[in-house]
């Protein structure tokens, strides 16, 4: 069980983070750059959701669980909010339009929360059906930033798309052999527990 001082802690070190990347000067320097936007703004508005639902107290961490039986709803909602940020003109219009802008901000802090919320009590079933679905269109998306002749974000550039591309695929390959490797060890440990050090 988290304590109360950590608590405190992950829901003032989410304000902060959150505080930074809604402020204008740090927002526009993030969207400036389509890496920046995908690759470090999505992440940190989402790591801010994680702080925040972990700073949860534990009687509504419990009202969370009677809707989320095993993480299912959450990460139905991560994978949902993951394919529409996806979409190239989300990313265009969020860059005109700070309505969209906000919307997308909030979309990802409230994706991070689910995240946190689902993770742990979905288990290995439910965690490999997520990234089954989530990661090949991930790297479908990269695939098709980087093999399209033309700009698909008409707020950046063809070479940053590309890069964009291929960080994408990256991205998925190398979060899924981790899973991977963390099911291949948690096997191997309920098969012999003298087979890991410290097992």
């Amino acid at each position: 069980m988290i304590r109360a001082t950590a608590r405190r802690r992950r829901a003032w070190g989410a304000s902060a983070l959150l505080a930074v990347l809604a402020f204008t000067p740090a927002r526009d320097g993030l969207e400036a750059g389509m890496g920046l936007h995908m690759l470090v703004q999505f992440p940190l508005l989402a790591l801010a959701g994680w702080l925040f639902a972990g700073a949860l107290p534990p009687r509504w961490r419990e009202r969370a669980a009677a809707w989320n039986a095993h993480g299912i709803t959450g990460l139905l909602f991560v994978a949902l909010a993951m394919a529409l940020l996806m979409i190239p003109r989300l990313l265009d219009l969020a860059v005109a339009d700070m309505r969209i802008d906000a919307g997308k901000m909030i979309a990802l802090v409230l994706a991070g929360a689910a995240l946190q919320l689902s993770w742990t009590c979905a288990g290995k079933l439910v965690q490999g059906f997520f990234l089954g679905n989530v990661l090949p269109m991930t790297a479908a998306v990269g695939q098709l930033f980087q093999d399209s002749p033309l700009r698909l974000c008409n707020a950046y550039l063809l070479d940053d798309q590309e890069r964009v591309g291929m960080a994408l695929v990256a991205l998925a390959l190398l979060a899924g052999a981790a899973w991977l490797a963390n099911l291949m060890r948690m096997v191997a440990r309920e098969r012999d527990p003298q087979v890991l050090p410290g097992a």
